[in-house]
């Protein structure tokens, strides 16, 4: 059956381009074409005098600010083929968020910067500090593989064995590269969805030194710092910082009927504080040494959100870390290089979760210690073999061991002993391969497969074929893709007590896309419009029966998702206008219950007016629009649509100063992004930073 689907889906890219597969075999040599990296803007670029005679005035146009617009094709990326290659060679749909956007967005969270990605769904279950989960076209949580700096980053505890976004700082980011798709034939489990692959800061050039300090509403304060830069062979960069905020109740606030009703609510803040390291070496003679280590710490309070007591003390700590080392040699004069590399990631989260019965007296509470302590060690080797006419053989291995160990232990109303919950390990071992190929100067496929080998539970094999076609004469490029996706049964599917099955199979996937990136104007417009669909099979559900009468897990459910994504950039007045939108449509349908799937909206929309009156000074009004959507499964817990105004500027003192502010939903828009959970309401935040 896959084999099937890898030949149609590696059909229907040349059937795209009409290109006969006896084209392969007649085209001759055909040299890569150069790729050029455009200079590093700086934070805020000198635009012209303005010119005192009644000609008409001219600027610049103004760059790309804050946003995950469509990618020039002079960008490098790393994510779609494992090695950095220009946009324009990629058959892949990816969107790049990149550090202004996320220094602009609330230093506290990923949400605001990542909505910015058309095709990516974020939830906050009530605001900065509380569990935040990403879905990418459509797919659940789980099915959608987070890495740092290349490196899986998903819970090995959590029962999808998602990610939890509010463990991140993001301070210590450089950018963000989404790419969407099933992408297992790459990275292997858990990427049917797509991957979500965070960067961190890297040093070159003379050292550069940041301090960024704010602070606003909810009494919230935020202050970061880095210092980047290199010397001789050697390159660094150290990057920190801590936020706090008194916040606001996670449940009901601003929904009228809950406050009405178990008002007034208490206030659930949270405080976060990391950082991370990384230090590169050129030894010489194409051997390269590389590390890096990050920490993150998070303490916040939550509400239980169930019972007659639903505003409740709860609390909870989130600590992630990661170590990683790194070496690349160059053999053969450059024609061959390997890389080989080592990690290890630990994720420890920790729940007090506060309940009460008929009233708040001690002999009527419930409190209840839950940890959960994930690991994950590992290596990896790639090679990256250069063919010349052929293209390039990028090749490789990995081996992984993960542990997932959970506890409880009762406080209220009578303490007791830590009790294991759940202990289980997981060994993974894969080989990969992927072929790009250039054909002419305008076409390149590429062709990938992968072989997953998860010990004692299942083996998989995933495919990938990607084929981009660029009209450098008209700023064009068309692009396909299709593949499979898998992902392998958590731990806690597994072997959970009570629940766990160890007889699941992994989940299974086949998806494709198609789209088109267009320059026109010269250059003063950039449209990036995708079309995409998905199957899902095999999905793994909680379900009762006679013989499980208080549940277990089993492969029973089936789903499918489609739509379209649409990006934009567009100068209006060189030099002080510019609009940049962002669209999702998104059908997704359990084909089980022929119902929608829950927290999928049908409709995303947001757009934003760049505004630069002077040369120093920018402002940036924001809208976010959301569609109606189901917070529950089977179309229960209906949300109303919504739209949200933000507003952002900032001026420039001189080229080390800089002051900023943030309005954040300063039209007062009540909404909800879970059911009964609170959202902010108008809310100002105000900081100065500085770079030299």
């Amino acid at each position: 059956m896959w084999f099937s689907r890898f030949a149609a889906g590696f059909a229907a890219l040349f059937g795209l381009f009409g290109l006969p597969v006896e084209a392969i075999a007649q085209s001759g040599p055909q040299k890569l074409p150069e790729v050029v990296i455009e200079p590093k803007p700086s934070a805020r670029p000198v635009k012209p005098a303005r010119r005192t005679d009644n000609a008409a005035r001219t600027r610049q146009a103004v760059p790309a600010r804050p946003d995950s617009s469509p990618p020039q094709p002079s960008e490098l990326v790393i994510t779609p083929d494992r090695t950095p290659e220009p946009l324009s060679r990629t058959g892949s749909a990816v969107s790049v968020v990149n550090k202004e956007a996320i220094a602009t967005a609330n230093p506290g969270s990923l949400v605001d910067a990542l909505r910015t990605v058309p095709g990516l769904d974020i939830t906050e279950s009530g605001g900065p500090g509380a569990t935040t989960n990403i879905r990418l076209r459509g797919a659940n949580t789980g099915q959608t593989l987070v890495m740092i700096d290349g490196i899986r980053v998903n819970d090995p505890t959590a029962a999808s064995g998602d990610f939890d976004f509010a463990m991140l700082t993001p301070s210590w980011i450089e950018r963000i590269e989404v790419l969407k798709g099933p992408q297992s034939a790459l990275y292997g489990s858990d990427a049917i969805g797509g991957v979500v692959n965070i960067i961190t800061r890297k040093g070159s050039g003379p050292a550069q030194f940041n301090v960024r300090t704010e602070g606003g509403s909810y009494g919230t304060a935020a202050t970061s710092g880095s210092v980047t830069g290199s010397a001789g062979p050697w390159s660094y960069a150290f990057a920190g910082g801590g936020q706090h905020s008194n916040g606001f109740s996670r449940f009901g606030y601003r929904i009228p009927s809950l406050e009405a009703k178990y008002g007034p609510l208490e206030r659930d803040g949270f405080d976060r504080v990391g950082g991370s390291a990384r230090i590169g070496y050129d030894a010489g003679e194409g051997v390269r040494l590389e590390s890096g280590i990050l920490s993150s710490f998070t303490r916040s309070a939550y509400d239980a959100a169930t019972g007659a007591f639903p505003d409740t003390p709860s609390s909870a700590t989130r600590l992630l870390q990661q170590v990683w080392g790194r070496a690349s040699i160059d053999t053969l004069d450059g024609i061959l290089n390997h890389s080989f590399n080592v990690f290890e990631t630990h994720i420890d989260r920790s729940f007090n979760e506060v309940s009460y019965k008929i009233n708040k007296l001690p002999q009527n509470t419930t409190s209840t210690i839950s940890d959960y302590i994930g690991n994950s060690v590992g290596a990896e080797y790639q090679g990256n073999l250069k063919m010349g006419p052929l293209g390039s053989l990028i090749f490789g291995s990995r081996t992984q061991h993960e542990t997932a160990n959970t506890y409880a232990t009762k406080l209220l109303p009578i303490p007791g002993p830590q009790t294991p919950q759940l202990k289980g390990t997981q060994d993974t071992n894969s080989v990969f391969a992927l072929w790009q190929l250039p054909i002419g100067d305008r076409l390149n496929i590429s062709l990938g497969g992968r072989v997953d080998d998860v010990v004692d539970v299942a083996r998989f094999e995933t495919w990938r074929a990607t084929a981009a076609y660029a009209i450098a004469e008209t700023g064009t490029k068309f692009r396909a893709s299709a593949g499979t996706g898998a992902k392998a049964p958590t731990l806690y599917q597994l072997y959970a007590p009570t629940y766990g099955n160890s007889s699941l199979s992994p989940e299974q996937s086949f998806g494709y896309d198609a789209g088109i990136d267009q320059t026109l104007f010269n250059g003063r417009l950039t449209l990036s419009v995708t079309a995409f669909a998905n199957e899902f099979s095999n999905l793994i559900e909680f379900s009762i029966d006679a013989a499980n009468p208080l549940g277990h897990y089993v492969n029973v459910t089936r789903a499918e998702t489609s739509g379209i994504e649409f990006g934009s950039d567009l100068v209006l007045l060189p030099g002080y206008l510019k609009l940049k939108t962002a669209y999702t449509y998104l059908h997704a349908v359990d084909l089980k219950t022929n119902l929608t799937l829950q927290r999928r909206p049908s409709d995303v929309a947001r757009l934003a007016l760049a505004i630069t009156p002077t040369d120093k000074w920018l402002i940036e009004p924001r809208v976010l629009t959301v569609s109606k959507r189901y917070s529950g499964a089977n179309e229960t817990n209906l949300l109303d649509p919504y739209t949200r105004v933000d507003l952002y500027t900032e001026y420039r003192i001189d080229p080390v100063w800089k002051v900023f502010a943030r309005g954040e939903n300063i039209l007062n828009e009540h909404y909800q992004e879970v059911f009964n959970f609170g959202t902010t309401g108008p809310a100002v935040y105000a900081g100065v930073n500085a770079t030299w």
